[in-house]
């Protein structure tokens, strides 16, 4: 959603609150698309500071549905979302300032939320996803879901290093 915000560049030290729907319903990235179950209001304060910059601050919560690492079953993760941006304006923009930020949420006057959303989720997405502290994985072998039923394979992992002698025992071994 684009949020036209020509009313509060044009008056100094101006505030807005507006509250703001996003309307898409998956997040997609490089890793896949995972879909939006649940995501509350967000509450978007706008400040205008003396013309110079403009102030964006809002904060939701999101829950998506995120694949287990070890045997993919979905897992809802809640993330929470605070977004404090500040948009340099007139001749501030134009001076090169360490703590600029990256404006491409800005086409003239519109303000695109949710590019702030996706921007965020991104930054805040989870190193590691487990549907439980214990989760047991799949079987490398049959596939097999570990948590709910073990299977007959041999899951004993040879030593890397010993990978040669392995090779030269196989050779010898008979059929």
């Amino acid at each position: 959603m684009k949020v036209d915000i020509t009313d509060l560049l044009s008056a100094e030290n101006k505030i807005v609150e507006q509250q703001v729907e996003f309307d898409f319903s998956s997040f997609k990235s490089k890793l896949g698309e995972f879909p939006i179950t649940k995501k509350a209001p967000f509450m978007l304060h706008l400040e205008n500071q003396e013309n110079k910059r403009v102030l964006i601050h809002g904060e939701t919560d999101v829950t998506l549905a995120i694949p287990c690492d070890r045997c993919l079953e979905e897992v809802s993760v809640e993330i929470h979302l605070v977004i404090d941006r500040k948009l340099p304006l007139g001749e501030a923009a134009s001076e090169e300032d360490e703590d600029a930020e990256d404006t491409d949420f800005m086409t003239g006057s519109n303000l695109d939320v949710e590019k702030l959303i996706y921007d965020e989720i991104l930054v805040n997405w989870p190193m590691k996803v487990l549907c439980r502290e214990d989760c047991e994985g799949i079987c490398r072998k049959c596939g097999t879901n570990l948590n709910y039923k073990t299977c007959s394979c041999d899951r004993t992992e040879p030593d890397p290093r010993m990978a040669a002698i392995q090779d030269i025992f196989n050779q010898f071994k008979e059929v």
